[in-house]
């Protein structure tokens, strides 16, 4: 078939009445990883969905398109700049079209409820009116390309923990507060084409398969009309999961509808009237983004640009939060700079898991650094990593390219006579097979080889490492140095699929080239079988090999450097191997051996600056010593040069905090609720996530909600108020008081003064951002919804209630700074429902 836009535009409704049964049931689930199923004879086509959240991967986890990477969630959160974000958002629109997707997988609207949730980085706050803001314009950005937006995981997959079969147990004023809230703000303010549904149960139901959810709250409540779909296997049944409104099975082929759709069919379980249904939203969906023009099977293509660069450089500088600063920032370009650490010679761009992908280019800090300042000097300090770094950022194939030769097989290395079907250069070695393809290849069942060579800088002992969905072993010189194929043990790999860590260690001598070969087996190799974890087809393995590191020696390399320049970069913090889908973080602790180097310096050099990489709240048991402190989150292709901007000085950091940062893990409210137990989590803190509990139960953080310093200094006065019953108008004067340019954000609290339920102290109920010249002056002005600012949910009526009182307005800089007060009244106690 040739382009979308050469059919006329789809007839839904005489389409429909032409399909059959069998190809109303084929256009329940996808086709393949990524593409919907094509009905040829009535020109319906195939489109193609993609991963993600920040940033486009295109069709291919194996050997994939590169891709501009976005800054995470948080970090687009951090610039409380809505208009940026959906700028940012537009740009994955267009890189969409290149890669010939007209459904984009994102945004993550989930809560941060606990510091420790592997996707948290994904996601935006732990506020649901800033998550909801931000999700808005990443919608609104997108949708204005053309290309629909998938808004995810609805609802409560907030931790990966038995993400499957986990069921969240909250309460419905929790429910529609907090975590529903973001979506119900989207669909106010963006209506996004489609819905993801999470992969958890809610309150005993799974997502996928609840009709509250999906019917009564989203179509019927909020007026959605679009397409509602699975996470990929994140569909458990076939007939309870049509009745309550999941139109779409991803990924394909189907492993839990088609036949069971003509079993239900035949049974009286499912009448053709409820296919009808599911499958009209998918026939609307087709002809909502055929104006793109999208050929079928198109080719992938890049908008690596100059302006793309500019525009990811600029989300990044502006996601920046500077933390402390006691006058240590900026630095100056003319003292001698040193930068230590394990995050600085490594471009922590992005998370991992789906939200991973192959970049364009990632600047690390030390590249942009070297840029900026020709004499800075570098040091590792401590490693980082959770497991070894890639082999292939070490090793050559034979014509000498960075990385590895891959040989497929149809049999395993025992056999003499096995074939080798295909040969592919492979760049990266941590190998996703869930989307390799092969004419001859007809099953998830064959065998791999990659072989390249291995040449030290210098005589010393090296690890190598194998984690593997499936089976393998690495060679050196003919050597078994790794085995995980003899004895396997489950671990984090793939998603939560795979194994953990095998490793091995060999003494290499400097300058000698040495032979590696990895023999591998495909995932239905792989000697036990994971209860619970998806199945990712074929499997893969990640490859990791590293001089190893005397933690003591590298630690007295460190010290011995700052103290001999004026001012030292101490770039730390975590990495997609700390932060991803598949699995949660254990603790809020940096990698081991990271705060004796933070310690160490700081007690030689007082002039350290720290840059702290993380998606989410780590622990900074050195908090009090430390002069200056700037989060730079995962900050996509770009990163590295926007910590050099802010560091020197280039650019006026104006980020804000998304998300309270704790002191301990122990501190926040769902410390005791936040895992799986026995496939239960109870959401036990209700209402009161983030600073809601911290400021209700006076307990002291590290760093509050909505917190952000600057080169710059504000001032925030003249609060004044205008009610029309309807929407409020919150308005004040921010003036600039110091010497430089910069941004000010003014976040608008509400309370409730005699609420007849226990409510927060106060909540977010609108902001902005505004940029003022030094010595300037300009006017701020908020508009509010008054029914959002002032309702909580009412669980013996079973809807919102806006009650007879009088409210109050905190408006500040941050949640722990709010000097302006104003009031309003609402004269009559109404109750409402829907948006």
């Amino acid at each position: 078939m040739g382009s979308v836009s050469e059919h006329h535009s789809l007839d839904v409704d005489k389409v429909l009445s032409q399909l059959t049964t069998e190809e109303k049931i084929s256009l329940l689930s996808g086709v393949d990883f990524w593409h919907t199923a094509p009905i040829e004879r009535l020109g319906i086509p195939s489109i193609r969905t993609s991963d993600g959240p920040n940033g486009v991967r295109g069709t291919r986890f194996f050997n994939g398109v590169p891709a501009a990477c976005l800054p995470c969630g948080t970090a687009l959160a951090a610039t409380w700049d809505t208009e940026l974000v959906r700028a940012g958002a537009n740009l994955q629109g267009r890189e969409a079209i290149a890669k010939g997707a007209s459904v984009l997988l994102g945004p993550t609207t989930n809560m941060q409820r606990s510091p420790l949730g592997g996707r948290g980085f994904e996601s935006f706050s732990e506020d649901p009116y800033l998550a909801g803001a931000m999700s808005a314009a990443t919608v609104n950005g997108i949708q204005s390309t053309g290309v629909a937006a998938t808004i995810k995981h609805y609802v409560c997959n907030d931790l990966e923990d038995h993400r499957s079969s986990v069921d969240s147990i909250v309460s419905e004023r929790a429910l529609r507060e907090i975590y529903l809230m973001p979506f119900q703000i989207a669909q106010r303010d963006s209506k996004p084409a489609c819905y993801m549904t999470g992969y958890n149960r809610v309150n005993g139901t799974h997502c996928s398969e609840n009709p509250k959810l999906m019917n009564d709250v989203l179509r019927k409540e909020w007026g959605f009309d679009g397409l509602v779909m699975s996470d990929w296997y994140g569909t458990y049944s076939a007939a309870e999961s049509v009745k309550a409104g999941l139109d779409l099975e991803m990924p394909g082929p189907s492993s839990v509808r088609g036949n069971q759709v003509s079993i239900a069919l035949s049974s009286g379980k499912l009448i053709p009237s409820d296919i009808d249904t599911r499958v009209y939203q998918l026939l609307r969906l087709i002809k909502k983004v055929q104006p793109l023009g999208i050929e079928q099977g198109a080719p992938e293509r890049t908008l690596d640009t100059p302006e793309t660069s500019a525009l990811l450089r600029s989300l990044s500088t502006n996601s920046l939060v500077l933390m402390k600063n006691n006058g240590i920032l900026p630095f100056s370009k003319e003292k001698t700079t040193a930068i230590i650490g394990p995050n600085a010679a490594f471009a922590a761009y992005c998370g991992g898991g789906s939200a991973s992908l192959l970049p364009y280019y990632a600047v690390s800090p030390l590249d942009a650094v070297r840029t900026a300042v020709p004499s800075v000097e570098y040091t590792l300090g401590a490693p980082g990593w959770r497991v070894l770094p890639l082999m292939s950022h070490s090793t050559k194939t034979k014509d000498g390219k960075a990385g590895l030769t891959m040989r497929v097989y149809d049999q395993p290395p025992s056999a003499s006579n096995r074939q080798l079907i295909d040969e592919i250069y492979v760049s990266d070695s941590n190998i996703m097979l869930i989307d390799y393809k092969h004419p001859r290849i007809h099953s998830t069942l064959y065998w791999a080889e990659y072989e390249a060579t291995f040449t030290p800088d210098q005589t010393d002992t090296y690890d190598f490492g194998l984690e593997v969905a499936g089976t393998g072993k690495i060679f050196v010189d003919g050597e078994c140095i790794v085995d995980n194929e003899t004895k396997q043990r489950p671990g984090g790999f793939l998603f939560g699929g795979g194994t953990g860590l095998e490793s091995g260690s060999m003494k290499l001598e400097q300058g000698r080239a040495y032979h590696i070969k990895v023999n591998f087996g495909t995932l239905p190799t792989m000697t036990f079988k994971k209860v619970g974890a998806i199945n990712f087809g074929a499997g893969g393995l990640r490859l990791g090999l590293a001089r190893r590191i005397d933690r003591a020696t590298e630690l007295e390399r460190a010290v011995q450097l700052a103290k001999k320049v004026d001012q030292v970069i101490l770039s730390i913090g975590l990495s997609s191997e700390w932060e991803s889908e598949g699995f949660d973080r254990p603790h809020m602790d940096l990698p081991p051996g990271v705060n004796e180097l933070v310690e160490s310096i700081l007690k030689v050099n007082a002039n350290t600056a720290i840059v702290m990489q993380s998606g989410t709240p780590v622990a900074m048991p050195w908090l009090q010593d430390t002069g200056a402190l700037l989060q730079a989150w995962y900050g996509g292709n770009e990163c590295g040069n926007a910590i050099s901007d802010v560091v020197f000085g280039d650019a006026n950091p104006g980020g804000k905090l998304p998300l309270s940062f704790p002191l301990r893990n122990e501190d926040n409210p769902a410390f005791l609720n936040q895992r799986s137990e026995r496939n239960r989590m109870v959401y036990g803190e209700g209402a009161y996530i983030g600073y809601r509990f911290y400021e209700k139960t006076k307990r002291d953080v590290a760093f509050p909600f909505g917190h952000g310093l600057s080169y710059t200094s504000f001032d925030m006065k003249d609060i004044a108020i205008t009610d029309n019953g309807t929407d409020l108008e919150i308005s004040a004067l921010v003036s600039n008081t110091g010497n430089r340019d910069g941004s000010q954000v003014v976040q608008a609290y509400i309370s409730q003064r005699n609420p007849s339920v226990n409510r927060p102290n106060k909540e977010l109920k609108g902001f902005g951002k505004v940029l003022i010249k030094a010595g300037q002056s300009e006017k701020v002005v908020l508009r509010i919804e008054k029914k959002y600012a002032a309702s909580f949910w009412d669980e013996a009526r079973d809807a919102w209630v806006m009650e007879q009182d009088a409210y109050d307005v905190h408006l500040g800089d941050s949640s722990a700074s709010t000097p302006l007060r104003t009031s309003f009244e609402v004269l009559e106690t109404v109750w409402w429902r829907g948006l």
